[in-house]
């Protein structure tokens, strides 16, 4: 699992009862934000512990940095120590929305971390459910551990960088939002509707088959190479709206075997926090 992005609902049974894992529940409802924690406690992955975005994966007391800005890296480590990880010791994020609340987003942190043995469940829990395997109500009681750890900023692009990012041709911004929201014309959530000028959609939801699983690696290697057009895999960067479902793009890309892009952490929330930022709206 060190290399590999995704894994399946057996081979995580397996792993779980062959090696020390951590399996993390990180459904999250953005209608009904006490949903996710409510549905842990009446089913779950045996084993799993509970990470709730607006509280474990975001500070939300931050300002100007969209809706689910990172927490510090301190905070952070308190949360990995509350679930008794260290460094090296494998994880499994899943969700019930295929990785996008908030799966993904926990891969990704904890890469910033460092940490490259965390994996994604594909399909989630409803492929774990389809697969036959059990689920339980009980929360685990793991040991604590003393976590330090701390971001690699450069996988990290804030709106500074990204307007200089956009000034250079090599660049490409993909934004994971349905493409109505894209184009402007709804927008449920957030108080501006459109897109950051000169970026491109890639709904997060074009990485999936019918059944909730990813693509088939090459398969999204030549989807993601068309957006690219000649560019590297570094070249491009992932944003939604608020820096969560933009890992799933970034989630998708290592799977295919492109790697080094990066996330717009602040995503549109934060874009049309600053009103001097310009908003573009239909398709690019």
């Amino acid at each position: 699992m060190t290399s590999a992005a995704l894994i399946a609902p057996h081979a995580l049974q397996e792993k779980i009862l062959r090696d020390n894992v951590l399996v993390v529940d990180c459904r999250f409802d953005i209608a009904d934000a006490a949903r996710g924690a409510r549905d842990y406690a009446q089913g779950h992955i045996p084993g799993a512990v509970y990470a709730d975005l607006d509280r474990d994966l975001a500070d939300l007391g931050k300002t100007g940095l969209g809706r689910h800005p990172l927490p510090d890296a301190a905070a952070f480590s308190t949360t990995l120590g509350r679930w008794g990880w260290k460094p090296g010791l494998a994880v499994v994020a899943y969700d019930a929305a295929n990785g996008a609340l908030a799966a993904a987003r926990l891969w990704w942190m904890l890469r910033l971390v460092g940490e490259r043995n965390v994996a994604v469940l594909d399909g989630g829990l409803q492929a774990w459910v389809a697969a036959g395997l059990p689920l339980g109500s009980e929360t685990p009681k793991r040991t604590p551990t003393t976590v330090n750890v701390a971001y690699d900023a450069s996988q990290i692009v804030y709106s500074d960088t990204l307007k200089e990012l956009l000034a250079m041709p090599q660049s490409i911004l993909l934004d994971a939002r349905a493409a109505p929201r894209y184009r402007g014309e709804v927008e449920p959530i957030d108080p501006v509707a459109g897109h950051v000028p000169g970026a491109l959609n890639r709904p997060f939801a074009e990485n999936l088959q019918a059944d909730g699983r990813f693509k088939d690696p090459e398969i999204l290697r030549r989807e993601f190479e068309a957006l690219l057009h000649g560019r590297g895999a570094d070249d491009a960067v992932h944003m939604c709206g608020s820096g969560v479902t933009a890992c799933h793009n970034l989630l998708a890309m290592e799977h295919a075997g492109l790697h080094g892009s990066r996330v717009y952490a602040p995503s549109w929330s934060g874009w049309i926090g600053d009103k001097s930022n310009r908003v573009a709206k239909g398709a690019e």
